[in-house]
């Protein structure tokens, strides 16, 4: 073993707290690191087919017997990848395993995006017979590295102590199909950089054709060969309908039946604009309601937002300590910790949904009001979405690009967005918690789309979302009562936001979130070989008997 020098930990992990970014909390200084770290590289682990998984090995120096963190990662065991997928942690008394998956980075066979169990497992399994292996794991990772963990967490035995998870879920596929629709910029943006991701110089390019793909126009089972110069089989795989819950493909690739087994401890670490948060959440939850104590936290921040990043290593250390050497003085004394947009403040909580939460109804009413109140009688609002033309997204979750609030003013002047505003707030409006709405719509077309967005109007007239949510029609859901008109309930991403006095809640309808969801063109085609295109006229209803309303957590 060779040691070096030219690994350091980034300055970042030794400052008590960054005052000037946002979304930050005040965390307790770290530990000056005290080991010198010795890197084996390139170790060959046999996986049960015969394919050989690089992995490199991070051991502090002078540490008798440490505890072992393992990093199972498709981006790359060393330089800044290395340090984001957990290296640091050797230079406080941990040893770190980093292996590149199957087909990533020297390691052999081919990259089967997702399909992490079998080789994750096998890995376990090798890392238990080492001779410098001292009876207890954990595993950590934002994203895909989150994904690893959860593909093993239920069989991985009793050794492994703990889960640090950040910006990620047990499960991807319904981020993929939110609400039914096709995440289109994500997924396309995600197979096009993981086609090149061993060819940095190949990155902004793919980032660049990816955008012009998405403008192009043509068919979605085109895109990922405009952008790659080939077909990506994960990606037409994903268009082909695999959707559906009960497909096979997600076999081995969908792990939330796992979570109530006999899990590793878990620590979890979120955005409020992140694409995996709604998942994180019901994983949460579904640990809860299984009588586990897992922690989380809850920042402003978007999937590739380098800030959780730094959060997610400051809160690991804690939970690795306490979990895996027995000192659980860093532990926090309640388990959620939540940063209030619009309050610009962190707060503990002892569970989620936080203690004294209501869910309240507010109304959509005539005149493009916002309030609570049954509505009055009055005729539905219309518009025309046209799937030539769709919809744009401004800001809103999505997984490579920059997701924070933005203003909305300009899709608000567009004829196919329905905008419900309140009155000025007397006072402060708190809300912390899940977000639904319920709908009454009729549409000219029994495919279509329906996007449901909240945002926080200021004195200034600046409108920036907040959250949202959207749900795709087809003729087998929501079925039309004798005049057409179909119920339907969105989730929106959960919220923790306050709305300050002077400001004004506001409330998009629309059908189209273009191109972080590929436009419907209301035929029924299949996505991905779709080539006609037809518009939809939509109704949106809010009278006494049909009163379409946003579901609110009001704290």
């Amino acid at each position: 073993m060779a040691l070096t020098d030219r690994l350091s930990v980034p300055d970042l992990l030794r400052l008590p707290h960054l005052p000037g970014l946002p979304g930050l909390p005040n965390l307790p200084a770290l530990p000056r690191p005290h080991y010198r770290v010795s890197h084996v590289k390139d170790i060959p682990v046999v996986m049960p087919d015969g394919v050989k998984l690089l992995t490199d090995r991070y051991v502090p120096v002078g540490v008798k017997s440490p505890p072992t963190i393992l990093v199972r990662t498709p981006y790359g065991r060393r330089g800044v990848t290395g340090a984001i997928n957990g290296y640091p942690f050797a230079y406080f008394g941990y040893q770190i395993v980093v292996q590149s998956v199957r087909g990533t980075f020297g390691s052999g066979g081919e990259f089967d995006p997702l399909n992490e169990q079998v080789d994750g497992l096998a890995t376990v399994e090798w890392l238990k017979r080492q001779p410098w292996f001292n009876g207890a794991f954990g595993t950590y990772g934002p994203s895909y590295l989150g994904h690893t963990q959860w593909a093993v967490a239920s069989r991985s035995g009793p050794e492994h102590k703990a889960m640090a998870l950040s910006v990620t879920a047990s499960q991807f596929r319904d981020a993929i199909y939110i609400g039914g629709s096709f995440a289109l910029e994500s997924t396309l943006g995600w197979v096009s950089v993981t086609s090149k991701i061993e060819n940095p110089l190949e990155l902004l390019r793919m980032r660049r054709r990816t955008t012009r793909a998405i403008r192009a126009g043509l068919p979605l089972e085109e895109l990922d060969a405009f952008t790659t110069g080939g077909n990506v089989p994960f990606f037409q795989e994903l268009l082909t309908g695999h959707g559906l819950a009960e497909n096979p493909f997600w076999d081995g690739r969908v792990h939330t039946s796992a979570i109530c087994a006999d899990l590793p401890a878990a620590a979890m670490v979120g955005g409020w604009y992140d694409v995996f948060l709604p998942w994180m959440i019901k994983d949460y939850l579904a640990m809860r309601e299984c009588g586990q104590q897992p922690q989380l936290t809850i920042g402003p921040w978007w999937h590739a937002d380098p800030r959780h990043g730094l959060v997610a290593v400051r809160e690991s250390l804690n939970w690795f300590r306490a979990h895996l050497k027995g000192d659980r003085r860093g532990l926090r004394e309640h388990p959620v910790r939540l940063f209030i947009t619009g309050a610009g403040e962190w707060r503990e909580f002892e569970d989620w949904p936080v203690p004294g939460m209501k869910i309240r109804r507010w109304h959509l009413h005539a005149g493009r009001g916002f309030r609570t109140g049954t509505p009055r009688a009055c005729a539905p609002d219309r518009y025309r979405y046209d799937p030539a033309d769709p919809t744009p997204a401004y800001g809103g979750p999505t997984l490579l690009g920059l997701s924070r609030p933005v203003d909305q003013r300009p899709a608000e002047r567009r004829p196919d967005v329905l905008v419900f505003t309140s009155e000025e707030l007397k006072a402060d409006l708190e809300l912390i918690g899940p977000v639904g709405a319920e709908l009454f719509v009729r549409s000219s077309r029994p495919h279509t789309d329906f996007i449901v967005r909240l945002c926080d109007v200021a004195p200034d007239g600046t409108s920036k979302n907040v959250c949202e949510g959207g749900l795709r029609l087809s003729e087998h859901n929501a079925p039309p009562d004798g005049e057409g008109v179909r119920r339907i309930d969105l989730e929106l991403w959960p919220i923790g936001h306050r709305f300050k006095k002077g400001h004004r809640l506001r409330v998009h309808v629309s059908s189209g979130a273009y191109p972080k969801i590929a436009s419907n063109p209301g035929t029924g085609e299949p996505i991905g070989s779709a080539r006609k295109a037809v518009a939809a006229e939509q109704e949106v209803f809010h009278d006494p008997e049909r009163p379409s309303a946003l579901l609110l957590p009001v704290v």
